[in-house]
């Protein structure tokens, strides 16, 4: 079986159409974007993973990367 090689001109094109799509988007388009995505992908876990993550009641990394974050006491 061969393995597709990603064609990368098609990359960059699909790159740059997600970017002019979201200069089209208001605000509220991309919230409930965003919401159904974090939706989709929370299904995946596991209960377990879900509970210790509402644990945290939004102290999760907030969109800040990792190396950049302050630990709280």
């Amino acid at each position: 079986m061969k393995r597709r090689i990603p064609n990368p001109h098609a990359s960059a094109l699909g790159k740059l159409g997600g970017a002019a799509r979201s200069k089209k988007l208001t605000p509220a388009q991309r919230t409930e974007i965003a919401r159904k995505a974090g939706l989709a992908r929370s299904q995946k876990l596991s209960p377990e993973e879900r509970k210790r993550i509402a644990a945290l009641g939004g102290k999760a990394s907030a969109g800040i990367p990792k190396t950049k974050r302050k630990e709280q006491p």
